[in-house]
């Protein structure tokens, strides 16, 4: 098994995605401590991977909002507490947060999402650093999404957000990198869970008229699958990965099964990070007279 000995710290594990990276996680032999703000189905969670472990792992949980810096600290505590370690923190909790056009939003519900999806990111990065670092290894997994590669119209904070977690992943694991500690993000695609309910409950006029279309066409087709998210975060927490840090990969799309075989060309280039465009990279050269 590919992570025995090692616990993960997950949030927003209690549904989607966060259950199926834990599911897969206690495949694999590692502790778990769930995280999530719903106590009644981050408890359920808990249950149904204790029977999966069946005593092999350990599955702890422990209810948290990821944007109280008390409560993450405490989450933190609690797993050394029970196991003496952590080795993973997978940064899954996030919210498309309020819809609609910018000047018509409600301030605060905007203010709300960046507390939870980048302020809450940072908050679960900085918790666990000082072990990490004491013990000069981790990985951190940090989902990001389509919202940090491209404009998303009347969801404004939600890719804003993204987009800032991303760089700001990149900027930590240039600053951590003597430590022998990993950041990456990950693009896990178009999930069928709680959010595409949210985007069809909304509807066309609060989402805008393509991406409504959009949702409704992944629904009827099912999405991606979320084991193929979770594959990833299993790769990027195991030994399999290691070397590789500050890139935004995608689940979907990206060869990453084939990283450790490119990995001197993967980290000597900007290849799957979030860059600048300039019309030499679109075969144009704008300085001739």
């Amino acid at each position: 098994m590919k992570l025995t000995g090692l616990c993960a710290i997950i949030s927003g594990a209690s549904q989607g995605l966060g259950y199926e990276v834990a599911k897969q996680f206690v495949q694999e032999g590692a502790d778990v401590m769930l995280c999530a703000r719903n106590a009644e189905s981050l408890y359920k969670a808990q249950q149904e991977l204790l029977l999966l472990a069946n005593q092999r792992s350990k599955v702890m949980a422990m209810p948290t909002d990821v944007s109280k810096l008390a409560q993450v600290e405490a989450l933190v505590a609690a797993t050394l507490a029970e196991t003496g370690r952590v080795d993973v923190l997978v940064a899954n909790a996030g919210i498309y947060g309020t819809k609609g056009p910018i000047e018509e939003i409600d301030w605060d519900e905007w203010s709300d999402a960046i507390d939870i999806n980048l302020k809450g990111t940072v908050i679960q990065c900085r918790a666990v650093l000082p072990h990490f670092k004491q013990n000069r290894s981790g990985k951190i997994i940090i989902l990001s999404g389509g919202g940090a590669t491209k404009p998303m119209p009347f969801l404004s904070a939600y890719a804003a957000s993204k987009a800032a977690v991303v760089r700001f992943a990149e900027t930590l694991a240039e600053e951590v990198s003597t430590f022998n500690i990993a950041v990456n993000t990950i693009a896990p695609g178009a999930l069928n869970t709680r959010l595409l309910d949210e985007i069809l409950e909304a509807g066309p006029d609060k989402v805008g008229k393509e991406f409504y279309e959009q949702s409704l066409k992944q629904q009827e087709k099912g999405g991606t699958s979320l084991e193929v998210g979770a594959s990833l975060c299993t790769f990027l927490a195991s030994a399999e990965s290691e070397g590789i840090t500050g890139k935004l990969i995608s689940a979907v799309w990206d060869p990453w099964k084939k990283f450790p075989a490119y990995l001197n060309e993967l980290m000597s280039s900007d290849i799957y990070t979030l860059r600048r465009i300039v019309p030499a990279d679109r075969g144009q050269n704008w300085d001739e007279s």
